[in-house]
């Protein structure tokens, strides 16, 4: 198999006989499963086969909607295998949200699962559908709604109900669909998180999702026989390209997390004996920050790959001492860049990991541009643009978005502030959207949180713009305590006076217990702008 040329399904069959004896999948999850590879490559086929004997067509979407178990893993490759387009349906959403995206994307089949963390997802699609009435179009491609996993209500199919359709004709069909599917051809249609707007489908090829991640793979060490912690959900990039690609390129182990809790992936890490476990910034400091860190013993941990939000080089550094990382890189990317466009490579210094995403992975071109697209020269921060084999086919009917996204040229305007050094290296300071204007100066969150995390009082900090009469903006900060003494919020403040310009010092802090993190572990800003404009019109 040529990475650089492959297909997702290409590589499912490569890797179930090339690691054939080898654990491709461990979920210790209740209903759970073990399955080699050899197991897996099967399970995979025979669910294909079900899906082309219930008559789905190449190019049809099937959406799953499901935590990280087994079955996802299985569902989504199958889906692949039988030229199927996946949907990943986040697990945070509700009826309504699901039923846009599932409307959108006209999925003919959903995978999904009962009782999950007490939630009915059946229950709640049933009530969108309702609520819309004869809303046209709602949920008018959806033929089928397969349990993975739960109990099954009525008018739902079972997982076994559907397997019992596989006949031998569906099996050797799913050999001729799996060979049709080309490396251009959309794999994915992953939706966009909505929390500026409603969600929009980037379509993502398949091809150049495994040739991006071999690169991620190689960067990070994966090996065979590896044992890889997934807690990045699968239906975000970070979870499927970024965990279940990199461990079929290698021969890993999956072991999926559906519920992210410091003292239980602990546990995991320390009775499974896990290797590779990459996950945002935050994930690393709540484990650092655990009063009951030491009682475990996770000296096999070796390799993590982190990003999307500011890494502190005393993190990086704690990192290694503590939890006993050996390579640690920092990466960049988006929905719209298949989930990958720069990464660290592994002998990066700890100074270059905490300050830099990293440099372009081979084949992809990075531009700095001001506000009237001129390119800045290295140091300058301007709007970070990208182009390659990796940027999305566009977003799924709708032109305007998909032109507005990517010019003429072919460069994905990111929306993201970025400074590129001279290596090539990109430091991303912010988003375009979370800067915020103190007397006319730009403030960047991301650069003031950088500081920020060096008091030693602070475990976590996020920093957001509020209105101010007088200055137009100002910052406020909230910030989680590290373990001990809590810090009073005036001598943070006097703490930032001393080291950063006066423009940047946040003009509030407020102590909190977290802060609020989408499913892949970003800070959810729009939710802390809220929090402060009302805590602030309280006085």
């Amino acid at each position: 198999m040529e990475p650089d040329r492959a297909t997702i399904p290409e590589l499912v069959a490569w890797a179930c006989s090339r690691f054939a004896d080898a654990d491709a999948v461990l979920d210790s999850q209740d209903g759970g499963r073990t399955l080699s590879y050899t197991e897996l490559g099967v399970a995979i086929d025979e669910l294909a086969a079900a899906l082309v004997a219930s008559g789905r067509g190449p190019g049809d979407a099937v959406a799953v909607w499901a935590p990280n178990t087994w079955e996802w893993v299985v569902a989504a490759l199958a889906t692949q295998r039988a030229g199927c387009i996946l949907v990943p349906v986040n697990t945070r959403f509700r009826g309504r949200e699901a039923a846009y995206v599932l409307t959108r994307a006209r999925v003919k089949v959903l995978f999904t699962v009962t009782g999950f963390l007490g939630a009915d997802y059946v229950g709640m699609l049933g009530e969108a559908r309702a609520d819309a009435g004869a809303e046209a179009g709602q949920l008018a491609d959806l033929d089928e709604i397969v349990v993975l996993r739960g109990d099954v209500p009525a008018g739902c199919t079972s997982l076994d109900g559907l397997l019992a359709r596989a006949t031998p004709a569906a099996r050797a069909e799913v050999g001729v669909r799996s060979d049709a599917v080309q490396p251009e051809d959309t794999s994915l249609i992953m939706f966009t998180s909505g929390t500026t707007g409603m969600p929009k489908g980037a379509m993502v090829r398949g091809g150049a999702i495994v040739r991006a991640f071999q690169w991620y793979a190689e960067f990070a060490g994966v090996r065979e026989g590896d044992r890889y912690l997934i807690v990045n959900p699968f239906f975000h990039a970070f979870g499927f390209c970024g965990g279940i690609v990199p461990a079929l390129l290698k021969g890993a182990t999956i072991l999926p997390l559906a519920v992210w809790d410091v003292a239980g992936a602990l546990k995991k890490i320390q009775d499974e004996r896990i290797t590779v476990f990459p996950g945002p910034p935050a994930l690393y400091q709540g484990m650092l920050n655990h009063a009951e860190l030491e009682a475990y013993d996770i000296s096999s941990l070796r390799s993590c790959v982190t990003g999307a939000a500011t890494v502190p080089e005393e993190m990086v550094i704690q990192m290694r001492a503590r939890l006993g990382f050996e390579t640690i890189i920092t990466a960049y990317g988006m929905t719209e860049t298949s989930g990958l466009a720069t990464i660290c490579r592994p002998d990066d210094a700890p100074a270059t990991i905490a300050t830099t995403s990293g440099a372009a992975i081979p084949g992809v071109e990075l531009r700095t541009v001001d506000a009237d697209g001129q390119d800045l020269p290295a140091g300058q921060p301007g709007e970070l643009l990208v182009r390659g084999y990796q940027i999305m086919a566009g977003y799924l009917d709708d032109p305007a978005q998909t032109a507005e996204a990517i010019d003429a040229d072919g460069w994905l305007h990111t929306g993201d502030v970025a400074v590129l050094d001279e290596r090539g290296y990109i430091d991303i300071t912010d988003r375009m959207k979370d800067m915020f204007i103190v007397g006319g100066f730009n403030a960047y969150p991301a650069e003031i949180e950088r500081m920020m995390i060096e008091h030693p009082a602070i475990g976590q900090v996020s920093v957001v713009g509020v209105d101010d009469e007088r200055l137009g903006e100002v910052g406020t900060a909230f910030v989680v305590p590290a373990p001990g003494e809590p810090p009073a919020p005036a001598e943070i403040i006097a703490w930032c006076r001393e080291r950063m310009a006066n423009y940047k010092v946040p003009r509030i802090v407020w102590l909190v217990d977290s802060l609020p993190l989408n499913p892949s572990g970003k800070v959810l800003k729009y939710e802390l702008r809220d929090r402060a404009r009302d805590l602030v019109a309280a006085g």
